[in-house]
């Protein structure tokens, strides 16, 4: 029988994180989901833990009600991004929570609410983001009276929260319990509004080099970056420019050079498409040396058409917001007051710089920039600072 042949451009697309403490079953959850392992890393797969972005990608499909994979009406293409648990690796997984529309956020039954839990809640709140599923996973390994128990303290995490009126899904991702029940809640995500009319901007989460070792060079492949569109269309054939770009060293110091290239072709999963519109993570093949691309270099820049995109900015001023306390395995900590001249490491977009605050007053504080980065005008951005040797999130800024 010949294969389906599905419209993905025109298909209602969406992105959705998976978030939670570690080893509290995400991974395993998103292969159920899609089929696909996301640790690819060597180093992820020696470890048991996700250290960069992965991604998986799925169409649901409507069987009368029924919602699943593999038979019914394609209804949805939903593209994945696994995050990072582990404490010492927020930054990556605040660089996940820039790129999508809804999450799932994963509490192991059998362990409950973990520090990284209620981080990850945060960075979600801090990023905007109010479109959380909640699943209960590994509800095969307590008995009913301890996940009545699990539940009823889910739901006194949450109160006061954006997900206080999330969904809670009791789920075996090992034993694929209510895995229908969680596509048919991502199906009824309600997509965000797209903004097709404004200037396209990407921003980068990984770079690749696709090509295999002993490569004919008339089969190479151009340089590959995979992330989303936030806004805007992207086309085959488009003038592009990458910014802040590469950095090149010059009279002992870093600057950042803007590249420009052209799109050769544009995927959706392994899709080929010609016209990328927001609403899910795909890949751009560019006319870059692969060598530019590979091992995530150009990974945190963003995309637009040449000369569109804002100027590159080593200087910024935050309106912040900071919380309460934050939780560690040794209970919570107060968040002080932000300080000159101390070092906060600033999440914006899929980029991660330091900041070196050079003054703070009033909930606002200027800011010199290790790394540059480009602004974007709805943009939330992530702050953490040092606190006993990890990098911890203790709030959110906007540009002024």
């Amino acid at each position: 029988m010949a294969s389906e042949e599905i419209d993905l451009e025109n298909l209602p697309s969406i992105n959705v994180g998976i978030v939670g403490h570690i080893d509290h079953g995400k991974t395993t959850l998103l292969y159920k989901l899609t089929g696909k392992w996301t640790d690819t890393h060597s180093e992820e797969l020696k470890r048991g833990i996700t250290i960069k972005l992965g991604y998986a990608d799925c169409i649901i499909r409507d069987d009368d009600g029924n919602f699943n994979v593999k038979e019914g009406k394609p209804v949805r293409y939903v593209s994945f991004i696994d995050a990072p648990g582990h404490e010492m690796l927020m930054a990556t997984m605040l660089s996940g929570a820039a790129i999508i529309d809804a999450a799932i956020l994963v509490i192991a039954a059998n362990e409950g609410i973990k520090p990284q839990t209620r981080e990850h809640l945060m960075a979600l709140q801090a990023r905007g983001l109010a479109n959380i599923i909640i699943v209960q996973n590994k509800i095969d390994l307590v008995s009913r009276e301890d996940a009545i128990k699990s539940y009823n303290e889910i739901k006194a995490f949450t109160k006061g929260t954006v997900a206080e009126n999330s969904p809670i899904i009791p789920c075996s991702a090992q034993q694929e319990v209510n895995i229908d029940k969680i596509l048919e809640s991502i199906y009824n995500v309600e997509i965000p509004k797209r903004d097709l009319e404004e200037p396209p901007f990407f921003v980068v989460a990984r770079s690749f080099d696709i090509n295999k070792p002993g490569s004919k060079i008339e089969n190479l492949k151009g340089g590959v970056l995979g992330g989303a569109l936030k806004c805007g269309v992207l086309k085959e054939g488009d003038e592009i420019e990458i910014k802040p770009g590469l950095n090149i060293k010059k009279e002992n110091q870093i600057i950042y050079q803007p590249v420009k290239t052209k799109v050769l072709s544009l995927y959706k999963g392994s899709q080929r498409i010609k016209e990328a519109r927001p609403g899910s993570s795909m890949a751009i093949e560019t006319t870059l040396d692969p060598n530019l691309t590979k091992a995530d270099n150009l990974s945190g820049c963003v995309i637009g058409l040449a000369g569109q995109l804002p100027e590159i900015i080593y200087k910024a001023r935050l309106k912040y917001h900071l919380f309460d306390e934050i939780f560690g395995s040794q209970g919570s900590i107060k968040v002080e007051n932000i300080r000159s001249p101390e070092l906060l490491l600033l999440s914006v977009n899929t980029s991660i710089t330091v900041g070196q605050v050079t003054r703070a007053h009033n909930n606002e504080a200027d800011v010199v920039l290790r790394i540059p980065m480009v602004p974007y005008k709805t943009d939330k951005i992530g702050i953490a600072r040092n606190l006993e040797g990890h990098w911890r999130l203790i709030g959110w800024g906007e540009l002024i």
